[in-house]
Parts: C-alpha cells; sequence; structure tokens
C-alpha cells in the first residue's frame, strides 16, 4: 500500500512539475517583447488588489527572497511599470503600485496570452478544468501552509 501511495505522489509532482515548466515556456513566447513572467505576476497581482504592497509582501505573495523581489522591482520600475514610494510611517519600508503604464502592459500581456491558455482550457474542457481546480487550490494551501 505504501508503494502504491508513493508511485501515485511522485507520479502527481512529476506531472505538475513538467506541467509548469512547459506553461512557463509557451507563456515566455507569448508575453510581450521584454516581459518575463514574474513581472507579469507582480503587475497582475497589483492590479487585482488595487492597492499598495510593500516589496516583503510581494515577496511573502510571491514565495521568493526580499533578493529576487527587488531583482524584479528594479525592472519594472525602470521599465516604467510601477511606483515605488517611502513608506510614509515607516521610513525603513518601501511601498509599491502599479503605474497607468503597467496596468496597460499588464493589459497588454493579458491579451496576448488568453489565446494561449482559453485553447488548453477548451481542450480540457471545462467540467474537467472545474473539476481539477479545487484539487489543485488544496494542494497549493496545504503547501504554503508549510
Amino acid at each position: 500500500m505504501q508503494d502504491d501511495t508513493n508511485a501515485l505522489a511522485v507520479a502527481l509532482f512529476s506531472e505538475i512539475l513538467t506541467a509548469d515548466q512547459l506553461l512557463r515556456n509557451r507563456l515566455s513566447r507569448v508575453l510581450p517583447k521584454g516581459m518575463e513572467i514574474s513581472h507579469f505576476s507582480v503587475l497582475n497581482h497589483l492590479a487585482f488588489v488595487g492597492d499598495e504592497r510593500s516589496p516583503a509582501q510581494l515577496a511573502s505573495t510571491f514565495h521568493v527572497t526580499r533578493g529576487a523581489m527587488t531583482n524584479t522591482l528594479a525592472k519594472l520600475e525602470w521599465a516604467g511599470y510601477i511606483h515605488i514610494r517611502p513608506d510614509w510611517d515607516d521610513a525603513r519600508r518601501k511601498m509599491v503600485a502599479i503605474s497607468p503604464a503597467g496596468r496597460q502592459a499588464r493589459d497588454q500581456a493579458i491579451s496576448s496570452i488568453a489565446p494561449l491558455i482559453n485553447q488548453v482550457v477548451k481542450e480540457l474542457g471545462l467540467d474537467r478544468v472545474r473539476t481539477t481546480l479545487p484539487v489543485l487550490r488544496d494542494l497549493r494551501i496545504r503547501l504554503e501552509d508549510e
């Protein structure tokens, strides 16, 4: 019984890791020139939450180091996609907000990836995707708790 569980677990994580790599490769090819998946992810998050976030909050949200997030934010700021300002309550912190140019870049990225992801969902079937989402969400939540 343990061998069956082990084999199932290895197969599950192998499929997820392979699907992640394939999806990242395909998304990278259709994103606007110069935009990386990490850039899109941060812009999409900031657009979705509609409020400022600190670099530490963003690093926590994306499960990356503060250094990695600082690097991503520097590139986004250089492109004019975000504004970084001092936190008026704590001078040691900074706050990040999406700029109008960043919102436009995010919208352009959504337009460029929508055909790809919509096609994948169509090929899999809406019912199968709806059935799979709760399992993937539960997996993510369990992994985040660690």
